[in-house]
C-alpha cells in the first residue's frame, strides 16, 4: 500500500477509502498524476458539452457526475457521497440536506441577481468546499464548477491568484487560499474574492 502526505487543509482518506483505488501505484506522488490526468479529461468534457445548460449546473446530478468524470479512472468512490466524517465539512447525513439546500439558494441568487456571476461562482465553490460531498478532491470539484460556471453563465475568468504564482512560493499560496476559505467560513468573502479575481 501506497504512503500518503497530505498537504495543509487536505482531507486524510480513511483505510476503507484507500482500498478503493483502482490503480496499482507505488507513491502519493504517482497518485497526483494520475488523478491530474483524470481532472483534465473531465475539464475537456465539460467545457466541450456544448448542450449543458446554466440550470443543469445547479443539480445533484451534474455535481455527482462531474466528479465521477474527474476520478473515475482512480477511485471506485468518485462521484458518491462520502460516507464517514472527515477533518472538515457537514455530517456525513447531511450531505443531501446542505446541498439541496445550496442548490435552492443558487436559483434564489440567480432569479434575483444577488450577486455578480463572478461572486455567485466562488461563494458556490466555498459552499462545495465546506459541506465537503466527496472523500477526496472537493476543492479541485469545487473550482472545476466554479469555472463551468463562468464559462456558462458568461463571467470573467477566475485567476484563482495564478497571476501571483512564484513556482518557489506554491506553498504560500495554497495557504492564501485556505485562510480566505475560513474568512469565508466565517461570512467574509472578500479575501477569497481577492484571491479568485
Amino acid at each position: 500500500m501506497i504512503k500518503y502526505f497530505y498537504k495543509e487543509g487536505q482531507t486524510p482518506l480513511d483505510d476503507l477509502e484507500k482500498k478503493d483505488l483502482l490503480l496499482s501505484i507505488i507513491d502519493h506522488k504517482e497518485l497526483d498524476i494520475f488523478e491530474q490526468e483524470n481532472i483534465l479529461e473531465a475539464h475537456d468534457w465539460i467545457m466541450k458539452n456544448s448542450v449543458l445548460s446554466k440550470q443543469d449546473i445547479f443539480t445533484e446530478e451534474f455535481l455527482l457526475k462531474l466528479h465521477k468524470k474527474m476520478y473515475r479512472h482512480v477511485w471506485k468512490w468518485a462521484g458518491k457521497y462520502r460516507k464517514t466524517n472527515k477533518n472538515i465539512g457537514v455530517e456525513y447525513f447531511e450531505i443531501p440536506i446542505e446541498l439541496h439546500k445550496l442548490l435552492e439558494d443558487t436559483k434564489y441568487w440567480l432569479k434575483n441577481k444577488t450577486y455578480t456571476i463572478n461572486e455567485l461562482a466562488v461563494i458556490f465553490h466555498h459552499r462545495l468546499v465546506k459541506i465537503h460531498l466527496f472523500s477526496n478532491g472537493n476543492g479541485r470539484h469545487a473550482r472545476l464548477c466554479a469555472d463551468v460556471i463562468i464559462a456558462k453563465c458568461n463571467g470573467d475568468k477566475l485567476t484563482w491568484s495564478s497571476n501571483n504564482i512564484d513556482l518557489n512560493k506554491v506553498s504560500d499560496l495554497r495557504k492564501a487560499y485556505i485562510s480566505a476559505l475560513k474568512e469565508a467560513d466565517q461570512g467574509n468573502y472578500n479575501p477569497l474574492f481577492k484571491f479568485c479575481f
